[in-house]
């Protein structure tokens, strides 16, 4: 009868926390709709003139982007109740982890958007654009366009992860600064492979845009986890040191 409470409890709260979430959501979608032509404006800078081409395209694509906005926004919102979820289930070196592994990810998934959007899109644009010819010019329908700049953009998101990945493995002892440095071959061949996933179109350039940035983020994942890893082995000299079966 316990275990039956116990579950109900448990199934009550995950309710409480999605409609949280669904409200906050739905809250941010409404605010990000009030100002949706400023962002639209602010979005389709790059590519300059957009179109639309069938009647109600503009007003699901004026929806879409509220909402892909509102999950931007809301995101801290989001992670906080599913953090709030989980946590009575986990172990204390894990809450530790959780505490600095949440806020860091979203700092670098926002800075992976607006690295994406500002520094790497206009030229990415500019070279698929001039990939017409005297007489093919673009006309961009927004709707294309929109889901272009959201896949593009999710991609720098994803991959602007990938220092906090390395700094966790590190941190849980599954990788060290000297099996990166030795895997560097395999691990360049894997961001490209990856970038010709993530990016939109088979153009070469688009791939090498997402890469280099990665590659750098690669080397400086290494940097840091050689820091990690250095405190780790000093403190465990230090419990060496101290515990008594050691002597």
């Amino acid at each position: 009868m316990n275990t039956e409470q116990t579950l109900i409890e448990h199934l009550e709260e995950l309710r409480k926390r999605i409609i949280v979430c669904l409200v906050t959501t739905a809250l941010c979608t409404l605010v990000c709709y009030f100002y949706i032509d400023q962002i639209l404006a602010i979005l389709s800078k790059p590519a300059g003139h957009l179109v639309f081409i069938k009647p109600a395209e503009a007003f699901f694509v004026k929806i879409k982007v509220a909402f892909y906005g509102a999950l931007v926004v809301a995101m801290p919102v989001l992670i906080y109740q599913a953090w709030k979820f989980v946590s009575p289930g986990l172990i204390k070196t894990e809450k530790q982890h959780i505490y600095w592994l949440v806020p860091v990810s979203y700092l670098l998934f926002v800075s992976g958007l607006l690295f994406g959007f500002f520094l790497v899109l206009p030229q990415g644009l500019k070279f698929l654009l001039a990939c017409g010819a005297e007489n093919i010019e673009p006309m961009i329908s927004v709707s294309s366009y929109i889901s272009f700049v959201t896949i593009f953009l999710l991609g720098f998101g994803i991959v602007f992860q990938l220092p906090l990945v390395i700094l966790f493995l590190t941190k849980m002892g599954i990788v060290t600064p000297q099996s990166l440095s030795k895997n560097r071959k395999y691990a360049i061949l894997a961001i490209f492979i990856v970038a010709g996933v993530l990016t939109p179109g088979p153009d070469i350039f688009s791939q090498f845009m997402m890469a280099v940035p990665t590659l750098v983020l690669y080397e400086l994942s290494i940097l840091l986890s050689r820091i990690v890893f250095r405190k780790k082995e000093q403190k465990e000299e230090v419990i060496e040191v101290d515990d008594p079966a050691y002597r």
